[in-house]
């Protein structure tokens, strides 16, 4: 099928110029449409459910709502975790489903299950909500409003939310690819009337019968309509409040006949929902803000640019002197992650073709192999478009072009030294038929070792394919796109490449030595003699291959291991803890005081804004103590307190310790996001402690956080704060309740109104809502004693105070409650610096093991990053074996021989060495990324090998029977294609290795691998493969199974002048 592939390609130059011609077409579009992003989305399948209920406490949100909601969804198919959080009037609940799980078909059926768990919850404790469908890199554009200079008085924080809400998040809304707009920070107006209790006792009014009055006087009706002659009328009641005054102006109660109105006992005022939440930015205080969660599986650049053209007509529809200015941008960072994977690609591009026209000595032949780079590329797009494979630093960023070309370079070094330096001197040039049938033979004789090479690789990345979790999502990717485009490259090998060759090589005979010819000649030189030095002392040069074996081994038990190394974002974000029970206010001017200094100090910094507690749609359930600090930097090139993101952590550090009672935890903007999303804490590191105590657990985890904090590596150790809220707990009397006939309900309802506050109502202004809210006033809000004065209404309309009823004390509580898969359970959470995260966790595991005791019943797992290195390790450690199989089993179905698939095989532990010397000369430890570029390097590494064993068996068959003679011919034969394999493989991942830009230390593990590998594979397989040859085939093959080298003609051998630079047979195959 091939031969006639070829041979229609030949002769219809022009039909497959229009394929090509339409490739470019269907390449270009896809281009466009490609997904783009800086990493491949890892975040794993998840429902959140979260239930808002201002009015209940940590335990009460654990006991009446968060249990209820674990035990409906526990049975859920498809489920494999659940965890939760509980703290005070907030229940977040994440399920998390198998990766093959459709995540529409997920949130079905946790909605289903909800109806069965919102029938156990107790009315008025709030109503379970899904969260948006988004992902770790959802929140792909954020924002904030501030009033521009000079009018900074004319808009407050309240007129700054009510546009986010009203105005900003309805326009951008409606943008295709948006899940959602979660608004922060500012005052969420409401009209509010406030109640002084002390009038409320002097008129006889309850808080009840207010609240009735304000309900049943707001509200519009209809009486169908009267039909008059040839009209009908429609009757409307206009009974809506629409203004303060019309809401002070309501009847509550008529004492004789005066009526008894709202502005009697209340003061009616725009008032703000209570908060658990606030954003600032620099030194200017509070600001109003909003981040834009993009819908799970867009194309993010795509709905960054139509949200950044909505942005435009969003600031003209803001009143005069109102800013909306975007702070964190995704698409800075896909931009900074796809220079740096085009410009490694162009130059790995360049360097691969310059190695080509060195090599090959023919610049046009070097132009040809060149072409199908491009091409490849628009193909492997294409694919990746139609498959829905997302663009990013490792799906792009890891291909090879070493490898791409390498069937075309076979099939045009065949054609080159046919045509060219096949024939004699003084040769007349061919003509078009000639060529044509030239092109032909030389193609279809080479085409097996052609495809061969394509092959294994695309089997060796068949494994890959396989990994599941998170490492699958990363490097899936990858293997897909490597994929496309080595099956673009060998369609165009047998297509383009022969059609190309025959129209634009030179059809005249060359046989004057270039640069190329003295260049080999002096690599020669050098190798001949080591090869005889190495023939002679076979057991020296075996014995030291072991033994770098054996050294390359145990220097790889001592690098360490991480799971993906952490992709620089060029932002910073810290997350910042203060005491529990700090009040907002409090945290609001922490966070002030952490921007100033950061802007004063450090002149990398562009900008500092920071995100407290809760936004509207908590996705991100912190309490008000906790603040997310969002650190802009400007490029690296401009520091001057640091060189590195580490260095420069530690530094501010430093400097953020003057204030009092803050810890800190560095990280970055989407590092942390996919810490929480995959593992529920936030950090590198969860050390995870379970139990059903919470006071004891709180004990352990401050001891292990205690004994953690000392090991190098182990920085910003911090346990989860369960413990120390402040609470003023009212625990009823039941016997005075019956003496003054009240029920638990009554005096639960007056408490909730008094201080949460009751809505009797919404008010409209236009389009736009506003609750209408029943509470106390300000001056009886501000301690226990206003507590235990609250008026509780009785039967015979007389009033007690809530103390004369209740015990009312200030205790501390928890403060939040985590359980996963139905356990409770404290989390010591750390990141790891200087070290990789293998080793700090052993450490801790050793300290851990030896000086923290646990009751019966309570154990130790860890989570986080170490979690799924450990994964990763299991699945590669079927991935890599497996790929060792298919490789073997390609070797011996190919050669038909046991003794040669394994003397080619031992390119294998040889490239290792290679691989694992260079990753502990650049100080990298063992990760997954690394893992893959293994499995690459084992696929490249033995088709060296297949390269000698095939020549080896030619000169068997053409008659040389003397071992060692095959050997010397053999390897003088096939010197260059082995090095030009080997150099353009290698050298294509030469601009990753060593790149700087953004995004390059995910991609640096894999190519240190298959470069360092290369490189002993190469050196190494020019002398041992043939040591082991001459031993072990001293008889010959004994078996008549053909080799990719026996289906391949000699070409005419040049003249004697050159024989020397061009042996017999040496471009026949570079295989």
């Amino acid at each position: 099928m091939f031969d006639k592939i070829i041979h229609f390609s030949i002769h219809n130059k022009l039909v497959i110029g229009f394929l090509v011609l339409l490739l470019v077409v269907w390449g270009g579009y896809s281009v466009t449409q490609l997904p783009i992003d800086a990493l491949p989305d890892i975040t794993n399948n998840q429902v959140q459910v979260n239930t808002i209920s201002p009015a209940l406490a940590t335990q009460e949100i654990e006991q009446t709502v968060t249990a209820p909601i674990e035990l409906a969804l526990a049975n859920v198919p498809g489920v494999i975790e659940v965890r939760s959080i509980s703290r005070f009037g907030l229940s977040n609940v994440t399920i998390v489903f198998r990766e093959d799980m459709d995540p529409y078909r997920a949130r079905q059926l946790v909605s289903e299950k909800l109806l069965d768990a919102i029938q156990q919850i107790p009315p008025g404790s709030g109503t379970p909500e899904l969260a948006p469908i988004s992902t770790g890199l959802g929140e792909i554009y954020q924002y904030v409003l501030h009033p521009a200079p000079g009018y900074e008085r004319q808009f407050s924080a309240m007129d700054l939310r009510t546009l986010q809400d009203w105005t900003v998040r309805r326009q951008l809304a409606g943008i295709a690819g948006v899940a959602e707009i979660n608004g922060f920070g500012g005052y969420r107006k409401q009209y509010e009337v406030a109640v002084n209790p002390q009038r409320l006792r002097q008129v006889g009014i309850t808080m009840s019968e207010l609240l009735m009055a304000l309900q049943g006087s707001n509200r519009n009706t209809g009486g169908a309509y009267i039909e008059k002659g040839p009209r009908a009328y429609f009757i409307r009641g206009l009974g809506l409040v629409k203004s303060l005054d019309d809401v002070a102006r309501t009847v509550v109660v008529v004492r004789g006949r005066t009526p008894v109105l709202v502005r009697d006992v209340a003061q009616v005022r725009f008032g703000a929902a209570v908060r658990y939440g606030a954003m600032t930015r620099n030194t200017e205080g509070e600001v109003v803000g909003g981040v834009i969660l993009m819908l799970k599986g867009e194309n993010s650049n795509q709905v960054v640019s139509r949200v950044k053209e909505r942005m435009v007509q969003v600031q003209q529809s803001l009143p005069k002197g109102v800013i909306i200015e975007p702070f964190l941008d995704r698409s800075d960072l896909i931009g900074r992650a796809i220079h740096t994977v085009t410009r490694n690609l162009e130059e790995g591009a360049l360097i691969v073709i310059f190695v080509l026209i060195l090599f090959l000595g023919n610049w046009r032949a070097g132009l040809v192999v060149a072409s199908v780079i491009p091409l490849a590329m628009l193909f492997a797009i294409s694919l990746m478009n139609l498959f829905g494979v997302s663009g990013n630093l490792l799906s792009l960023g890891a291909i090879d072009f070493g490898l791409v070309v390498d069937g075309a370079v076979i099939i045009v070094e065949a054609i080159v030294s046919r045509v060219a330096h096949g024939r004699p001197a003084g040769s007349p040039a061919l003509t078009h038929a000639e060529m044509d049938a030239a092109v032909y033979d030389s193609a279809h004789r080479i085409r097996q070792s052609a495809s061969f090479g394509e092959i294994i690789i695309l089997m060796v990345y068949l494994p890959i394919l396989a990994l599941a979790g998170i490492e699958g999502k990363m490097f899936r990717p990858m293997a897909e796109t490597v994929a496309f485009a080595i099956i673009g490259a060998l369609l165009l090998s047998l297509t383009y490449v022969p059609m190309m060759a025959a129209l634009a090589l030179s059809r005249k005979a060359d046989t004057k030595q270039t640069f190329s010819d003295r260049l080999m000649a002096r690599v020669q030189r050098a190798y001949t003699p080591l090869l005889a030095a190495s023939l002679r002392h076979r057991t020296v040069v075996l014995s030291l291959s072991v033994a770098l074996l054996t050294g390359a081994y145990l220097l790889f038990r001592t690098l360490g291991g991480e799971f993906i190394p952490t992709l620089d974002e060029g932002d910073m974000a810290i997350e910042l803890h203060m005491p529990t029970g700090t009040a907002l206010g409090q945290t609001v001017a922490t966070t002030g005081q952490v921007g100033a200094i950061l802007r004063r100090q450090f002149p990398e910094v562009k900008s500092v804004v920071s995100r407290i507690g809760v936004a509207d749609i908590p996705t991100d359930p912190d309490p008000i103590e906790v603040a997310m600090v969002t650190i802009l930097l400007k490029p690296q090139t401009e520091w001057t307190s640091a060189s590195t993101r580490e260095a420069l952590a530690e530094k501010m550090q430093k400097a953020l310790a003057v204030l009092p009672g803050v810890s800190y935890e560095f990280s970055q903007p989407i590092q942390l996001r996919f810490n929480e999303l995959i593992s529920g804490a936030r950090q590198d590191v969860a050390v995870k402690i379970y139990g059903e105590d919470l006071a004891r657990l709180a004990t352990l985890g401050a001891q292990a956080a205690a004994l953690i904090a000392p090991i190098s590596g182990a920085q910003d150790v911090a346990a989860e704060r369960t413990a120390g809220l402040p609470q003023i707990t009212v625990a009823f009397n039941r016997d005075r309740l019956a003496q003054y006939g009240l029920s638990v309900s009554e005096v639960s309802d007056v408490l909730a109104t008094g201080f949460s506050g009751a809505t009797a109502g919404t008010v409209y202004e236009g389009a736009k809502r506003f609750d209408l809210v029943l509470r106390l006033d300000s001056a009886h809000h501000t301690g226990i004693d206003d507590v235990r004065a609250l008026p509780v209404a009785l039967a015979d309309s007389n009033q007690v105070p809530l103390g004369e009823v209740a015990q009312i004390d200030l205790k501390d509580g928890p403060a939040q409650i985590s359980h996963e898969d139905g356990k409770r359970r404290i989390t010591v959470g750390l990141n790891v610096r200087s070290r990789d995260v293998q080793s700090v966790v052993q450490d801790i595991q050793a300290v851990l093991g030896k000086q923290l005791p646990l009751p019966p019943g309570y154990y130790i797992r860890y989570g986080g990053q170490f979690q799924n290195l450990i994964e990763a390790q299991q699945r590669l450690s079927i991935a890599v074996p497996v790929a060792l199989a298919l490789i073997f089993i390609l070797l011996f179905f190919t050669f038909g021989s046991l003794k040669e698939s394994l003397l080619i095989f031992t390119a294998i532990p040889l490239s290792a060495i290679g691989g694992v010397v260079a990753l502990w000369a650049r100080g990298l430890p063992f990760s997954v990324s690394a893992g893959v570029g293994f499995i690459a390097l084992f696929g490249v590494a033995v088709l060296n090998g297949i390269v000698l064993i095939g020549e080896f068996n030619r000169l068997e068959a053409d008659g040389v029977h003397d071992v060692l003679e095959r050997v010397r011919l053999g390897t003088a034969a096939r010197l260059r294609p082995v090095i030009m394999t080997a150099a353009v493989a290698s050298l294509g991942f030469l601009p990753m290795a060593l790149s700087n830009t953004a995004g390059a230390e995910v991609q640096r593990p894999l190519a240190t691998v298959v470069i360092g590998g290369l490189v002993t594979a190469t050196l190494l397989t020019l002398v041992v493969l043939p040591i082991l040859y001459s031993l072990f085939l001293k008889g010959g093959r004994g078996t008549a199974a053909a080799s990719p080298g026996e289906t391949e003609a000699a070409p005419t051998s040049p003249p004697p002048g050159i024989m020397r630079c061009r042996p017999p047979g040496w471009c026949s195959c570079s295989r």
